[in-house]
């Protein structure tokens, strides 16, 4: 018993480290409440899976014939710069309802953006913090 009392407070200290480093590679929240971060990326392409479901529908849906394939615009705005300003519930309104004077068409009918918006606006997030890389990105561990 003495033994495991005594290893308590080693394992206090190796959890608080493990947290640290886990916070390290993740993001800040998306302001909300909660205190899960917004996404995690290992090694600059690797990153969790709504984040990657996310990545996916950017792809699937052409998102780079707009605003370019590194998210730094083209006719559409680079959204590395806008995501450093553009809230979660901003996003979500342009994403449903598009800026049609603009160009932007809008998405409430894709059922993949419907289903990954989220994970849409945490990749665009992570590029915009500089945190994921351009290009293909991986589950995390995989």
């Amino acid at each position: 018993m003495r033994r495991f009392v005594g290893t308590l407070p080693l394992l206090g200290l190796m959890v608080g480290i493990s947290t640290t480093v886990f916070s390290e590679d993740a993001a800040p929240s998306s302001g909300d409440e909660s205190n899960a971060p917004l996404y995690s990326v290992q090694n600059g392409n690797q990153v969790d899976d709504d984040t990657l479901q996310g990545w996916r529908t950017w792809r699937a849906l052409a998102c780079e014939r707009c605003h370019g394939a590194a998210q730094e615009g083209m006719v559409g705005p680079s959204l590395v710069e806008s995501l450093k300003t553009l809230t979660k519930e901003e996003f979500h309104e342009i994403m449903m309802n598009g800026r049609i004077e603009k160009g932007m068409p809008p998405f409430n009918t894709s059922q993949m953006m419907q289903k990954n918006w989220e994970g849409l606006y945490a990749y665009l997030k992570g590029r915009s913090d500089g945190k994921i890389e351009p290009g293909r990105l991986t589950a995390i561990g995989k």
